[in-house]
């Protein structure tokens, strides 16, 4: 269902569009590839270091972070006085970020937390420019009024697979309580009256909603 979502020629002609050459961007990517791990990728990539920049973000807060690729977009953008807080619970995905992040030079902004990403938000609390949202789908609804309450206005809370492969798409679901997750995610996070919301359909989907 990704040929659906994105065309693969439209995607081929942005990443070449797009291909600043990052050596540490790249062997990331790699990485990826090769342990079929799931990463937002440099479309997406590059849609989340212009949105925070397009805000000014200074405080970025990422639910779910892998071993750093969003977080790489992320530390760059909020600059040298930023702070970029991130959540996995594997300490390898750590250390991956930890080395990932110290060669492009952006490691002492950001703060890892090896807890469950919820927890960890509601644990640390303040205010920030940004929330970032990508822990497993079941957990999705819930996200939305923590993400809320930690947001200044006109902060951006962004969600990453909200077309899910196409499986929200009428007659595509497959039942699973991640699918049905996404579908009450995408509801409640359209019908809320603290956000406006809009759907970004590149690579999986995704969903940027804005404090009002």
């Amino acid at each position: 269902m990704s040929e659906v979502i994105t065309p693969s020629a439209v995607e081929a002609y942005l990443e070449q569009l797009y291909d600043d050459g990052d050596p540490v961007r790249q062997q990331m990517e790699a990485l990826a590839k090769e342990r079929d791990f799931p990463i937002v990728g440099p479309l997406c990539g590059r849609f989340l270091y212009q949105s925070a920049r397009m805000i000014q973000a200074r405080r970025v807060f990422e639910l779910g972070s892998g071993y750093g690729y969003s977080a790489l977009f992320f530390s760059r953008a909020v600059g040298a006085e930023g702070e970029v807080h991130c959540t996995e619970l594997s300490a390898e995905n750590i250390k991956l970020a930890e080395t990932f992040l110290t060669l492009e030079g952006t490691w002492p902004r950001v703060t890892f937390h090896q807890e469950e990403a919820t927890a960890a938000l509601r644990g640390i609390g303040g205010v920030w420019d940004i929330i970032y949202n990508d822990i497993d789908k079941p957990g999705y609804p819930a996200t939305i009024d923590l993400a809320y309450d930690h947001l200044r206005p006109g902060g951006l809370f962004i969600t990453d697979n909200v077309l899910w492969y196409g499986r929200v798409f009428e007659g595509q679901s497959d039942g699973s309580p991640s699918t049905q997750a996404i579908h009450d995610f995408t509801r409640r996070l359209f019908a809320h009256p603290g956000f406006m919301t809009t759907i970004y359909p590149v690579r999986d989907g995704m969903a940027v909603a804005i404090k009002l």
